[in-house]
This record gives structure tokens, sequence and C-alpha cells, in this order.
């Protein structure tokens, strides 16, 4: 006999009828709203409709919920910024429609505001200092792609050759996480847009390495 869709069975036992995709979402948006800590493995059980035997059986436990749920957050950005990077021609040109995507999802009303990636576990206790060691791996790897595209553009003469792309790097990556915390307090998608075009201003151009 054919399983209904949405219908996880394991083992001999008796089939786990919930659809595990729809639970998941609920679970990323629960972090994604209140952070790892704060988010109570009962909050989580009622938000995702399952008994906390079932949470433990299908997800393994609370980090092991979250690390998935880490794993579906990104998937939803379908690697746009790796994306982004190669559309575009030049660094600025990256750098500009990576923060204006941004201030765009930080701010949709669907979802919750900022970026989980960016809030999501950045204060935790001793015990939670794997989750705390994700996120951080997660803003590195945006740090380390972000000064790789800074340097061709580098080899590519849109920079001079001795800007310093660490440097650029970290402070287009801190106007990211920035907005996430405005977006997270209230701000709209036009106040982030125009820090943006702050931010942009500050970028250098042939010849004008970053200020030490």
């Amino acid at each position: 006999m054919k399983k209904a869709a949405g219908q996880v069975q394991r083992g001999r036992g008796r089939p786990r009828c919930f659809d595990q995709e729809a639970a998941l979402e609920r679970a990323v948006l629960l972090f994604w709203d209140r952070g790892y800590e704060a988010t109570s493995l009962d909050e989580l059980s009622a938000a995702m409709g399952i008994s906390l035997s079932s949470l433990y059986a299908t997800f393994g436990g609370k980090e092991q919920l979250f690390r998935t749920a880490v794993d579906r957050y990104l998937a939803r950005g379908g690697g746009a910024m790796d994306r982004i990077f190669a559309e575009e021609p030049t660094a600025r040109g990256a750098v500009r429609r990576l923060l204006e995507t941004a201030a765009d999802e930080f701010t949709r009303p669907e979802h919750p505001s900022g970026c989980m990636i960016a809030l999501a576990g950045t204060q935790c206790s001793p015990d939670a200092r794997p989750v705390q060691d994700l996120m951080r791996g997660h803003r590195e790897a945006w740090h380390a792609s972000l000064q790789a595209r800074i340097q061709r553009g580098m080899e590519d003469g849109e920079l001079a050759s001795d800007t310093d792309a660490a440097a650029l790097a970290t402070f287009y990556v801190t106007v990211l996480l920035g907005m996430s915390v405005q977006a997270r307090d209230g701000a709209s998608p036009e106040s982030l847009r125009a820090a943006v075009e702050a931010a942009m201003r500050a970028w250098p151009g042939p010849g004008a390495p970053l200020a030490p």
C-alpha cells in the first residue's frame, strides 16, 4: 500500500502522520523570530503541531532541529550571494545589489524581520556554544565570499591594487548585519535603501584604496 503524501514511517512502529516539511518551516519561523535559546522545546512542539516525542524521533532534539532549520533558511535564498556575485559584472555592482536585496528581504511582512543568521545565535550560554559557532561560521563564509569578489574587482582593475580587500569586506558585512538589526527594530525598506546609498558612497574608486 502506497504511503500518503507527508507521512513519515520509521521502523516497525506507528507511522508519524504529519507533514514534516510544514512542521520544519514553522520551526524555522520560530527560531528566526526568537533565536535559539529563547525558543523552548514546548513552544517548538506547539508551533510545529507535533508531540515532543515526535520532535525528538524525527529531528533529533532542539540543536539538531535548529541546524536543520538553518539549512532550510539558507536554502530559501538559493545561493543568492553567490548568484549575485557571479551575475554582476563589477564588484561595486555586486555589493550594491546584495545590500539592496537584503533591504527588501529583511523587511518582508510575511516572515520575521531581519536575518536569521545574524540574529538567531549571537547571544548563547556556554552550553549552546556549538550553535554560536555554527552561526559565526556562516557569517565568516559570507565575509570570505565578499572578500573574494572584491579581490576579483582588484584583478579586473576596478579597484586599486593596494585596496585592503579584507577591510572593505568587513565594512560591507558590518553594514549588512547592521541592516538586519535595524530591520528587527522596525526600519522600513526605504530607510534601509537610504543606508545602502550612504554605504556605497564609501566605495573606493580606482587609485583610491580604502583609507586605513
